[in-house]
């Protein structure tokens, strides 16, 4: 019994900053490797390789490739979330969602990898994640959507469905990141010019806010 209490405490030791910033180095290395091969294509030998740990090493943190993705996804997650849940019923809904879109179009663009690993995994139907998105989603785009209803029926925001609202936003976003390469393609040099990213969002901003601006 006493031993037993050893391991529970010695398992939930708090990390020390060496410690933590290892964790980190890990998952942000995972995000790398999943975002190009895949869960499956991903190996702990190339995600150790990425972060310049040995195998071992890792392992002390991590005791598996599906604990490592599960972790990044939940992470992912969480810092997509963030600007969503920040939404204030009490605020200007223009600007709410501005702000919203905004956060979401930055993320974009700074962790495309993030959006590619997401995808990949609602592609094969969301093994990791599924639960989460019927119950900590679903009832977080349920509380958005009443605040949306309660904009439109005070006349703020014109007659529009809260859902689809919502999935264009993520659809609209996220698009610059899972699709990065049709956009070169079609667009060439232009979307490698400075500015670039910031036009596609001021575009995306008027498009969106200028439909759901009350008549």
């Amino acid at each position: 019994m006493n031993q037993t209490k050893r391991k529970d405490a010695k398992a939930s030791k708090p990390l020390s900053r060496i410690q933590e910033a290892n964790r980190k180095a890990i998952l942000d290395a995972a995000l790398d490797v999943f975002a190009t091969s895949g869960f499956r294509g991903a190996t702990i030998d190339a995600i150790a390789a990425r972060t310049g740990m040995s195998k071992p090493n890792l392992l002390y943190y991590f005791k598996s490739k599906q604990q490592i993705y599960q972790q990044v996804l939940e992470q992912t997650l969480e810092d997509w979330l963030a600007p969503f849940e920040a939404i204030d019923p009490e605020g200007d809904p223009v600007e709410e969602l501005r702000r919203y879109i905004t956060a979401k179009l930055e993320m974009s663009s700074k962790r495309p990898e993030a959006s590619k690993l997401f995808a990949n995994e609602i592609l094969h139907g969301a093994p990791v994640v599924g639960s989460f998105l019927e119950t900590t989603l679903k009832d977080l785009v349920t509380e958005k959507t009443k605040v949306i209803r309660h904009w439109v029926g005070e006349g703020k925001l014109a007659p529009i469905d809260p859902y689809h609202l919502i999935f264009m936003i993520w659809a609209t976003t996220q698009h610059y990141a899972d699709f990065d390469i049709q956009i070169r393609a079609v667009a060439g040099s232009q979307a490698g010019r400075p500015g670039f990213s910031e036009q596609a969002a001021q575009a995306v901003l008027t498009i969106i806010l200028n439909g759901i601006k009350p008549r």
